[in-house]
């Protein structure tokens, strides 16, 4: 039942003991919650529809106006909005149910993609057209971001936390292998337009398993606190979620450091064409095992974390991100395609690690009615900083060639990292004594 609490109105799920689990049914251990099960395979299929979108989007792109400029345009644009407003979408996270935004933001992305389908098969879509929907699907990913990664927490307790962080990136991370490989089989004998339909369509698992989900069976539906004088406005909540990663070391830290990797280190697969053609000599069927040795080791890296589903530390963390930054600087400096394959598929594994730890540490750390602002601020230097990362590579690998332009991330990346080991002191200490994550 909900119960009044000085810091948030929350809804307690009581729940028997789950028997312990062994061997590779361990990695699926959040899965257990029945919430969690409906939202995860309603995400398997959207998923999938969303990177089928993305392909079939980036081949429409060129057959309108035969631009490459154009894509990353497109891209901006998708992203641009998190940066600006994913922390107003923080707010609204924490102060309306997250069920009901996610299947407001859901249905919003299932329509976009279903205008696009009408623009193509009709014949009548122009450039304008992609651009204002990519826009439009920014804005409303500014919203459903924060809102998603901030609800994990709510469907599956902090018990299971990190395997559900890790559930959810193995499952972005499988979708991203197989979307662009049946969308591009889609392409070749149908034509963009289905893809789009099929991609609108995807969306209704997802939005019909939201809406069933149990709000009574959730663990923590925070809300705002309300004041002497009601609500705070919107600018006195931001002030507030700022307030904390600000005064909160454990927060600053990570926030600090996943940023500054997110804006040097983690856009290199911008250039990974680049390295296939003029550094490899591999051609297009080597671009695509250097892009699919990465998703392994992404998956892999996502598929670990779900079966450990160990409490993430500050140490862990800052181990993969140096890890990462290294194997990065390896492969731009690597001449032996063999040799590129391994190091990028490792760079995918400690990518996913770091990232994946994270998420998890700032959502076990964050009281329940601050949940939404934090990960807002997590998604804005996460996702928010791609359009300027890629511009920062793709400026650099064309003046200094590839290589150069993924070692000039990298390094900052393993400073970013080496410096937060150095002062980790105060957040391990922070982490450690915090009551939420004891």
């Amino acid at each position: 039942m909900a119960r009044e609490a000085s810091a948030a109105t929350t809804t307690t799920a009581v729940l028997q003991p789950a028997p312990s689990q062994s061997g590779i049914f361990r990695a699926f251990r959040a899965l257990r919650h029945r919430n969690f099960r409906l939202f995860w395979f309603g995400q398997l299929i959207s998923l999938i529809g969303t990177w089928m979108q993305t392909t079939a989007q980036a081949w429409l792109v060129l057959e309108l106006d035969h631009d490459a400029w154009l894509l990353g345009v497109v891209g901006a644009l998708q992203f641009l909005p998190v940066l600006f407003f994913a922390l107003f979408g923080g707010i609204i996270a924490d102060r309306l149910p997250k069920k009901r935004i996610l299947v407001l933001t859901q249905s919003s992305a299932a329509v976009q993609a279903f205008l696009l389908w009408v623009l193509v098969a009709s014949g009548a879509v122009q450039i304008w057209h992609v651009l204002v929907l990519a826009l439009l699907l920014g804005i409303t990913n500014a919203l459903d971001m924060p809102t998603r990664q901030a609800f994990v927490v709510e469907m599956v307790g902090r018990e299971d936390l990190p395997n559900a962080v890790a559930l959810n990136s193995s499952l972005f991370n499988m979708a991203r292998v197989l979307g662009p490989a049946i969308g591009g089989l889609l392409i070749a004998r149908l034509g963009v337009a289905p893809l789009f339909l099929l991609n609108a369509l995807s969306f209704l698992p997802v939005i019909a398993g939201i809406a069933m989900i149990d709000s009574r069976r959730l663990y923590a539906q925070a809300r705002l606190p309300l004041g002497k004088q009601g609500q705070p406005s919107p600018l006195q909540s931001l002030r507030e979620g700022l307030a904390y990663v600000a005064h909160t070391p454990s927060v600053l830290l990570v926030i600090v450091v996943v940023g500054l990797v997110s804006l040097f280190g983690i856009n290199f697969n911008v250039s990974l064409p680049l390295f296939a053609t003029d550094v490899l000599h591999a051609g297009p069927a080597g671009f695509g095992f250097i892009s699919s040795a990465f998703g392994i080791g992404s998956l892999l890296s996502a598929l670990w974390l779900a079966w450990a589903n160990k409490r993430p530390t500050i140490r862990s963390l800052l181990v993969s991100g140096i890890a990462f930054s290294i194997l990065e600087a390896g492969f731009a400096m690597s001449p032996w395609y063999p040799l590129s394959l391994v190091l990028i598929a490792l760079t995918g594994f400690t990518q996913i690690a770091f990232s994946a730890l994270a998420n998890t540490t700032l959502q076990a750390v964050t009281p329940d009615h601050l949940r939404g602002r934090v990960m807002s601020v997590y998604m804005m230097v996460f996702a928010g900083s791609s359009p300027i990362g890629n511009l920062y590579t793709g400026a650099l690998a064309d003046l200094f060639g590839a290589p150069a332009a993924v070692l000039a991330g990298a390094l900052p990346s393993l400073i970013a990292a080496l410096a937060g080991w150095f002062l980790r002191g105060p957040a391990e200490k922070d982490l450690t004594e915090s009551p939420q994550f004891l």
